[in-house]
């Protein structure tokens, strides 16, 4: 069953419990309030039936009968009884019952008794007279009353019926409507296949329980979407890629043994095979860790890494390394504190470094300045560099996989380290872009905002 169906059925269900439970309680009070206003109507029989009968001494049986009927509606089988001190009968209607003495006692002892006997209700009074003491008793059915609860029955049969089609009907339109954006997601859903992993489903803007499971579903396919991009990435431009180098390998070793050659020259044919295979360990090392970006991303937990700190460890292991490039770091606080992100410090440390060592690859090893601002809204690394910056054609793809601007004949990358630091800033949302470009070098801007 559908969840609308049984949203729908537990609903009217549940009204339809408490709609019974109103109408049954309607239905007993009503029928207690008639029972007793038809007990008062049968006392106030009693106590009109002592005046007349005790307090009119001289009048009969016969004349206090014809008084009655003639002033007093008769009431459905209505019979009276008028008992003396002994027990004993002094007025009887005709056809009537006649009392058993614990009936009577009972009576005499209370003062007023009242009870149900069958459909007739009872009432009997103990009355104090000049000539004795008497029982009065009372009993008729209260046919209007009965009569009346059919009806109520009867209406309220029909009230319940339509009652409960109309919330079975709107129960079923209000489940409809709740779940209608789970019926969009569910449709929205079927229609992602593995050739657009970009497509994402509505989330809509109620922040319910729909509208979060949207989001996480589009979490999970933003996921999925970066490790399927990963697969093709590698699928499609791998085998390319290494492909180029291994070719220029074996084409030299093959015309290093075509003939005899000097040592300068197997010297030289060394050299460029070792060149090539630099080259074709960057483009794998490269594509490793792209390839394990998610994986370590995904089992590292994140801790809180100083950028501040970050920063230094970069300029210093550069400091270390022979030769070293020059990397000057700014710092410029608005806060006077340093800005603390939530990430993988290794994963980030190779982000930043990438752009670093982008900028001194490019720049010829000129000097690459690195500013760290921050300000109440987030943190901003700004990566200059001093090379002839980048060419409007390549502007747009420079972030793009095995993209590489050639710059001058000697310096071509693998066109994997702007794509892999831009891809591990996003997962700690972060941003990359580049700021400016031109003759006197290019700016790249790394942005956390404070979450």
């Amino acid at each position: 069953m559908k969840i609308k169906d049984r949203l729908a059925l537990y609903f009217t269900l549940a009204s339809t419990l408490i709609l019974l439970f109103v109408l049954f309680a309607t239905y007993f009070v009503f029928a207690k309030f008639m029972e007793s206003d038809f007990f008062d109507r049968l006392s106030d029989r009693t106590r009109v039936t002592a005046n007349l009968y005790l307090e009119a001494d001289e009048m009969a049986p016969e004349a206090l009968r014809r008084t009655r009927n003639q002033y007093l509606e008769k009431l459905n089988s209505e019979y009276i009884r008028i008992y003396d001190a002994n027990n004993e009968p002094v007025f009887i209607d005709e056809y009537g019952s006649t009392w058993d003495n614990q009936t009577i006692e009972k009576i005499r002892n209370q003062g007023r008794v009242q009870f149900k006997n069958g459909l007739n209700q009872v009432v009997g009074i103990f009355y104090r007279d000049n000539q004795g003491d008497f029982v009065i008793i009372a009993s008729a059915v209260d046919q209007s009353t009965i009569y009346r609860l059919e009806k109520l029955k009867t209406v309220m049969f029909f009230i319940f019926i339509t009652i409960f089609i109309v919330l079975l009907l709107s129960a079923r339109s209000i489940a409809n409507r709740i779940l209608r954006p789970l019926g969009i997601f569910i449709e929205e859903v079927k229609q992602i296949k593995s050739s657009n992993l970009n497509f994402r489903v509505q989330e809509g803007s109620n922040k319910d329980e729909i509208s979060l499971l949207a989001a996480n579903f589009n979490k999970l396919m933003e996921h999925l979407e970066q490790a399927f991009v990963l697969q093709k990435t590698f699928i499609a431009n791998a085998s390319h890629e290494l492909r180029t180098p291994v070719t220029s390998m074996m084409i030299g070793a093959e015309i290093a043994l075509s003939k005899e050659r000097t040592a300068e020259e197997y010297k030289s044919a060394l050299h460029s095979i070792l060149e090539d295979a630099e080259k074709m360990d960057e483009i794998i090392t490269g594509l490793l860790r792209l390839a394990h970006t998610d994986v370590e991303y995904g089992s590292a937990s994140l801790e809180h890494v100083s950028l501040t700190g970050l920063l230094r460890s970069i300029q210093l292991e550069y400091n270390r390394a022979g030769n070293p490039p020059e990397l000057a770091l700014e710092f410029k606080s608005v806060l006077k504190e340093d800005f603390i992100l939530s990430a993988n410090p290794a994963l980030l440390k190779i982000a930043i470094n990438n752009i670093i060592a982008n900028g001194f690859k490019f720049s010829n090893y000129k000097a690459v300045r690195c500013i760290l601002e921050v300000d109440a809204e987030g943190t901003t690394i700004r990566i200059k560099d001093g090379g002839p910056g980048i060419a409007p054609a390549d502007v747009q793809s420079i972030f793009d996989p095995f993209y590489s601007a050639q710059v001058r004949q000697d310096q071509h990358g693998t066109g994997m380290g702007l794509f892999m630091a831009k891809k591990i800033i996003n997962l700690f949302n972060g941003t990359l872009v580049l700021e400016e470009t031109g003759a006197e070098g290019s700016t790249f801007k790394v942005y956390f905002p404070r979450l």
